[in-house]
């Protein structure tokens, strides 16, 4: 394969004396556009663009002008135009480029300046297949990669947030932008439009149902630089996707300072859990560390349902993320505020409860403006060495599973709504997952062992030291339920189980032993309902 090379000096400076202004988010652009202007720059622009740096009384020539050639097609087409991309894409210092641009008339631009239409947004907001497809930006992205490619001779400005610094470099170099400058722009301008067309991609996939497409795109814009990673030596920041799913990428925060990278992972996964319990049934409250509950529990109040999730582990509740289902009010946020906490996440807080949270300076309050919806379709993405792994968002929801009792009792109707609740935490638990459940509230939760039984064990340990530290007489586990992520291979954790207390069991089945964790579940008395689906958490 030939590879074409050019190789010509790359300038240090180079002079702004053009620039072509086309954009769908005109924030800045009039002043932007003044201030090229004073600085001797000429002006050439498009469609709307144009038309309101006409109407600023600015100096500009319409791109039909340089192209002697009228906007078709509904303006789909207007800049897709040899005077447009030569301008853009010629190289100064080689002779031959210059001679095709005096014979073909064509003039340089030194300086593009392009955002795209609105893509994310319009499919966001729940467009059509014909509108989303008519929001995809042919033109923007030529451009805006032409003038990236090019960016040795060429500035390119796809953010309004560089505007400033572009005229601060300009004024600064005699009104040449300087190469460092241009390497950044170029960069952040392939940045954008590769997030761009991800999102394309992935849009167009999902319309087809295609859950594995021959080629997958992920793209992000930052939204914070952070301090650093999980560890100090480590680099991170923070992308947003532009999925309008209520949590933490798109919360509101209120007070507190920034959130760390540990702090966004956790607090994502704090309120994908509480996501889980509706509102308009129930106050429900998670407490969430290093991405695992250490206490879920619904009540007839926030305060209730905080005090009880709070009892399942009160020592690893220190520095950790509460989640709320329903709008913080006074009276729970006074009891989170007993104890260290990192964040507090909710759909709202009210006045008394944002008065309350005040108080504590570097408390984190973010609300969302709702729940996610724990049903929604989506994808997850993990990296692994030299690859991505790609999945569906886990949106099954046990109240739409068809529980199917294989043991000779059958749960009572408290054990039922106890296995339901528990069965909706262990989803977010990390494997191995074991959770012991009584009366909406998580009495042990086990997570992320190599084996089962471990996992069933840990969680009875736990509760030991939650009935400990609450000062009973019996443990919490006595009498409990507990839902398992995935099949009980042997009856060893199911039997563990049942000497902490456990009356019910959930699981999902599936084992080639299931009938031998029936028949044991069967000889200690347990009710035993099967999910027929796993829910897996790495």
């Amino acid at each position: 394969m030939a590879i074409v090379s050019k190789a010509v000096p790359v300038p240090e400076l180079v002079p702004v004396k053009r620039a072509l202004l086309s954009v769908f988010d005109k924030t800045g652009l009039v002043e932007f556009a003044k201030a090229l202007s004073e600085r001797g720059v000429e002006l050439v622009s498009t469609g709307g663009s144009y038309k309101a740096l006409k109407e600023a009384g600015l100096a500009v020539l319409d791109i039909s002008e340089v192209t002697g050639f009228p906007e078709i097609m509904d303006g789909r087409v207007k800049t897709l135009h040899p005077k447009v991309h030569g301008g853009l894409l010629s190289i100064r210092d080689d002779a031959d480029h210059q001679q095709a641009m005096s014979e073909h008339d064509i003039v340089g631009i030194d300086l593009f300046c392009g955002n795209l239409y609105p893509f994310e947004d319009v499919v966001a907001s729940g467009a059509d297949y014909a509108t989303g497809i008519e929001n995809i930006d042919i033109g923007g992205p030529a451009m805006t990669r032409a003038a990236a490619k090019n960016h040795a001779y060429v500035t390119v400005v796809t953010d309004p947030a560089d505007y400033d610094a572009v005229i601060s470099e300009l004024d600064a170099n005699g009104g040449k932008a300087p190469l460092a400058l241009r390497k950044k722009l170029a960069q952040k301008a392939f940045a954008r439009t590769a997030a761009y067309d991800a999102a394309v991609s992935n849009w167009m996939a999902d319309q087809l149902d295609e859950a594995t497409p021959a080629h997958r795109a992920v793209g992000g814009s930052l939204a914070e630089v952070m301090r650093y990673g999980e560890n100090p030596h480590q680099t991170a920041g923070f992308y947003t996707t532009g999925e309008q799913r209520p949590g933490v990428a798109t919360a509101r925060q209120l007070q507190g300072k920034t959130l760390s990278y540990n702090n966004i992972n956790d607090t994502d996964a704090a309120f994908e859990l509480v996501s889980e319990f509706d509102p308009a049934r129930t106050s429900a409250v998670a407490i969430i560390k290093h991405a695992n509950p250490c206490g879920v529990a619904e009540g007839a109040s926030l305060k209730e349902a905080y005090e009880l999730a709070l009892r399942c582990d009160p020592v690893s509740a220190f520095g950790g993320i509460v989640a709320l289902n329903q709008t913080l009010d006074a009276a729970a946020a006074e009891e989170i505020v007993k104890i260290f906490t990192e964040v507090i996440i909710a759909p709202d807080a009210d006045d008394a409860a944002r008065e309350i949270i005040a108080a504590k300076k570097n408390l984190r309050l973010l609300v969302t403006g709702g729940l996610a919806d724990a049903r929604a379709k989506g994808l997850f993405v993990k990296s692994v060495a030299g690859g991505l792994l790609v999945q569906s968002r886990d949106n099954g929801v046990v109240d739409d599973l068809d529980l199917k009792v294989v043991t000779k009792r059958a749960p009572s109707e408290q054990e039922l709504a106890d296995l339901k609740f528990a069965f909706r935490v262990a989803k977010h638990v990390k494997s191995n997952a074991i959770v012991y459940a009584k009366d909406g509230a998580t009495v042990g939760v086990g997570a992320g062992q190599m084996s089962r039984v471990d996992s069933a064990r840990i969680a009875a340990r736990k509760a030991l030291d939650a009935t400990e530290a609450a000062g009973l007489s019996e443990p919490l586990t006595k009498g409990c339920v507990v839902a398992s992520d995935a099949f009980f291979p042997f009856a060893d954790g199911l039997l563990s189980a049942a000497e902490a207390g456990a009356t019910a069991v959930i699981q999902p089945g599936g084992s080639m032993r299931d009938d031998d964790v029936i028949a044991a579940a069967d000889e200690a008395g347990l009710a035993m309902v099967m999910t027929g689906m796993r829910h897996f958490r790495h």
